[in-house]
């Protein structure tokens, strides 16, 4: 029989310890706050903004190919929906979805900021990193064209990126879990940084892996930031589906301490 726990409310007044300010905690097994007219699991909603679980394999938008996304059934109930940050349509997680005008335009500006807008999220790796935890920054160029980001020397076009892990947990077959917190935001970040070290996350073949899946091995786990208009924090976290590869490999534990901001 699968484990479930209930959403629970939050009432702090400053920023931002993870584990202390979520609405909602819990995984994909447990139903409460699915709706049946709309494919995301809502974790949180009130009049400014909405926090739901984007499937894997659902874009946050829509895209050309013209099929379901998720911006579009929440518009259906909220005409005022806006999208302030993105998440790679093979990636399922925790969202924020913006309900009006005013939270959209301070969202999209707090989104910007990594020390008070924290995201974290689990990766599944072929192998363990040479070290158990760390920081890493390096120059990233996205080719438009080809939808894909690289590793390079700072030049015209690159964007400087980081990121901070944790190893969490490493299997006998060498995958590994780890825990991972965006310092900036860039296209395919997380994806290629570990990429361009020889550890592609399991089952991305667009970055080299040769391991098959569903999915990639990444998921928004955790997001925590300052309501748009109370300024109280507020986030939510989520696990993925433990009966579904890669997930299955791992005993995902109930939550995780999340990772401290280094400036």
């Amino acid at each position: 029989m699968k484990r479930k726990k209930l959403p629970r409310t939050i009432s702090a007044e400053k920023p931002i310890d993870t584990s202390r300010h979520l609405c909602y905690n819990g995984s994909t097994d447990q139903k409460c706050g699915k709706e049946s007219d709309t494919m995301a699991q809502i974790l949180y909603r009130d009049p400014h903004l909405l926090l739901c679980c984007k499937p894997a394999g659902t874009p946050a938008q829509p895209d050309p190919t013209g099929g379901p996304d998720l911006l579009t059934e929440i518009t259906v109930q909220h005409p005022h929906a806006h999208l302030v940050h993105r998440l790679d349509t093979p990636t399922g997680g925790v969202m924020v979805y913006a309900l009006t005008h005013q939270a959209a335009a301070s969202l999209s500006a707090l989104v910007q900021d990594h020390e008070h807008f924290a995201k974290e999220y689990l990766a599944v790796l072929p192998s363990p990193p040479s070290e158990s935890e760390g920081v890493w920054t390096d120059y990233l160029y996205h080719d438009r064209r080809a939808n894909k980001a690289y590793v390079t020397e700072p030049r015209r076009g690159s964007k400087q990126a980081r990121l901070a892990f944790r190893t969490v947990s490493v299997l006998a077959d060498g995958h590994t879990l780890v825990l991972v917190r965006l310092y900036t935001g860039r296209t395919h970040q997380i994806r290629v940084q570990f990429a361009s070290r020889g550890l592609p996350l399991v089952g991305d073949g667009k970055y080299g892996s040769r391991e098959k899946c569903p999915f990639i091995g990444l998921w928004s786990y955790r997001m925590c930031f300052p309501h748009p208009v109370t300024g109280k924090p507020i986030g939510a976290e989520i696990r993925p589906d433990r009966d579904r590869l890669p997930w299955s490999y791992f005993d995902l534990p109930e939550t995780l301490p999340p990772l401290p901001y280094h400036p």
